[in-house]
């Protein structure tokens, strides 16, 4: 029965590590979407503000993309600790 224990905690931690990634891809990959999609849309309403528009999007995406680069981060370190 003791012997179950370290296999227990293994298995709880890869499936912390799934869902981790999972939602920590899923959501920015999500927002990445809509932030483009959005800003594309403005640009097609207002071409002359394309530069602004594009420098903002081009944040904004970056930003989304942090964040999932911060669930990988922390899906590595539950994996090795």
């Amino acid at each position: 029965m003791a012997a179950d224990i370290p296999v227990a905690v293994e298995a709880v931690k890869t499936a912390t590590v799934g869902l981790t990634m999972a939602i920590g891809g899923s959501l920015p990959a999500l927002a990445v979407g809509l932030i483009a999609s959005k800003g594309l849309e403005a640009i097609g309403r207002n071409p002359e503000a394309t530069d602004k528009i594009q420098t903002v999007m081009i944040l904004g995406i970056a930003f989304a993309e942090a964040i999932a680069i911060y669930s990988l981060v922390i899906a590595l370190l539950i994996k090795f600790t």
